[in-house]
Formats: structure tokens, sequence, C-alpha cells
């Protein structure tokens, strides 16, 4: 991996109106509330959290899918974030979302050569014959034979749908690509497939990763660092070891706590993650996961703590980290 970042990410916002039965403004929904960082050329950045926490948004985000309230999205040197659409199309071709669910972002009504074909005509100039021949070359790149061309997203495998959903973002030969919940509705024996497949395509296409899910066991597998997200903010991030081995936050204390184990210590037992995290539209004062902490103290109430840290490349937002 080189060492100058391909996306930066500074002072993110996104922000949601929360309106009344009149369809009047009464607040705001920090869905993604000033998240900054780096991702390096050729790394698995993973981001984890519970549901709510703001990583799908982030992602969507990114992508330009919900337009930013504020901050900074610079991709290859260019600030993206705040570029209409038909100015940053030709950066975020380079930039790619795969979804949760491929099979509800594929055309039902669409053979998998249209689906595939589609990107190419949208972003690109080439002649059908070369479409064909890229399309054909993507579909042998993710494990899937020639004949699927002629089938429609039904009569395939979930399985099947994420490699077409993959095929489809690979066509444009990507830079990054942001995964969400990837392996999330399979089964295990598939799930290692496709991550498998991810690291193989990673390998081939000189992708960079940004992983988007709630499975802490696949994260620790394949990522190279973690970004733990609470209520719309970045908690703690850090080299996956370091953040396995050694959490620092009591958020991602809780978080290791919970990973069921079959014989063997756990990272910490001494977090139980209790209650249900306050409402993105009602946040607590100061730190935001003082009201599940057991280390919470004045402090806390009245001064939101800010990600730093002493561990070169850990950093965690907490007054008394470990």
């Amino acid at each position: 991996m080189s060492e100058g970042p391909i996306l930066s990410v500074e002072a993110l916002h996104k922000y949601f109106p929360v309106r009344n039965v009149w369809k009047r403004r009464v607040g705001w929904l920090r869905a993604v509330d000033g998240v900054s960082f780096d991702v390096r050329r050729g790394e698995i950045l993973g981001v984890v959290g519970e549901s709510g926490c703001g990583k799908s948004t982030l992602g969507k985000t990114l992508m330009g899918i919900q337009a930013a309230t504020s901050g900074r999205v610079v991709f290859e040197g260019h600030d993206i974030a705040g570029l209409k659409p038909h100015q940053s199309r030709k950066y975020r071709e380079h930039l790619q979302y795969c979804y949760q669910d491929p099979g509800a972002s594929l055309d039902p009504r669409w053979t998998i050569r249209a689906s595939l074909h589609e990107p190419l005509v949208v972003h690109t100039t080439l002649p059908a014959a070369e479409r064909e021949a890229r399309v054909r070359e993507i579909l042998a790149a993710v494990g899937l034979p020639e004949t699927h061309l002629d089938l429609y997203p039904h009569e395939i495998s979930g399985g099947q749908q994420r490699r077409v959903g993959l095929a489809r973002i690979l066509t444009l030969k990507p830079s990054v690509v942001i995964l969400d919940e990837p392996t999330s509705g399979l089964d295990v024996s598939v799930q290692a497939t496709i991550l498998n497949l991810f690291l193989d395509l990673q390998r081939a296409f000189g992708l960079t990763y940004l992983f988007i899910s709630h499975d802490l066991s696949v994260v620790r597998l394949v990522c190279d660092r973690v970004a733990v997200m609470y209520l719309g903010r970045i908690v703690e991030i850090g080299e996956t070891e370091q953040i396995f081995s050694a959490p620092r936050h009591p958020y991602t204390q809780s978080l290791l706590a919970a990973i069921p184990r079959i014989g063997g210590a756990r990272v910490t037992d001494s977090f139980a993650l209790e209650g249900e995290p306050p409402s993105p539209t009602n946040l607590p004062s100061g730190c935001r996961f003082r009201t599940r902490c057991p280390r919470a103290s004045t402090i806390c109430a009245s001064e939101d703590p800010a990600l730093t840290g002493d561990v070169a490349q850990h950093q965690a937002a907490c007054h008394f980290p470990d």
C-alpha cells in the first residue's frame, strides 16, 4: 500500500430534517455528525457499529447517493462532496457502491447481460462489441459462466446475485468500492466464498475497500484497519489487531464482549452493553455513550471527547480510555 490516502473525509455531516404532521421542521436527525478519516490506497477499512449508528448513511454520503450537509470528501485529489451530479460523474465512476441487497439493485425485467451493459452505456463510449467483451471478462473474473448472461435476477441465487453486483461495479474499473453489509443473509459457506472472491478481486484489480459490516468476525478476518461508529461519530479507529486485542473505548469493548465464543477467553468480559442508544434527534450532552457507559463521570456530561490517542495509529474518543 502506498502512503498517500486515496480517499480523505473531513468533518463530514449528513443531517435529515425531522418534521411534524404539518410538515414543519422541528429538529434534525444527525445520521453522520463530524466524521473524519483517511483511506490508504490498496487497504480494506472496516466500519462497524450497531444498527442505526450511521455507517450505511456514511457510505451513501461518500458515494453521493445522499448529499452531504457539510464537510469534504476528497477522492483522488478532488473534493466531490459539493459537486453537482453531472460534475461529479467522471470522478464517482471510479468510486462505486455495492448495495446490501444486490437483488433489489438489479432490474427484475432486465437480463444479467443488460444490467452489466448499462454502466458502460452510461459512463463510456465503447462500441457494443467492446462492451460485450468487457462484460464477459468481468463475469469470468467473479466466477460466473457466460450462460448466466441470459438469465434474470430471480433465476439465480443470493450469492450469485452478489457476484453479479460486483461484476456490474467492476465493469467501470473503479479505484474504491464501498461494500455495504456484503455477506449479510448468506450461508456461512457462501460467505467464505464471497470473502475470498473480494480478496482475489482486490489483488487482481488493485481495489481499495470500505467494508461496512456488523459482523465483527468477518471484519477481523479481512480488514487492515477498523473504524467503530456510535451515533453518527467514529469513537475508535486503528489497526485491526490493535482494536481486537486492546480496545480502548468502552463501546468497542462492549461490542467485542458480545461476540459468541466457543471455548477460550474473550477480549473482555467487563462491559455488557445495556439499553438502547439515545435518539439521534435528541443527543445527550457531552459524550454520546455516557448514558450506557459504566465509566461515565461528571466530565463526560459536560465535555465531548475528541478522537485522540497516544498510541500510533490507534485513536479513541473517550475521557478514560484504556
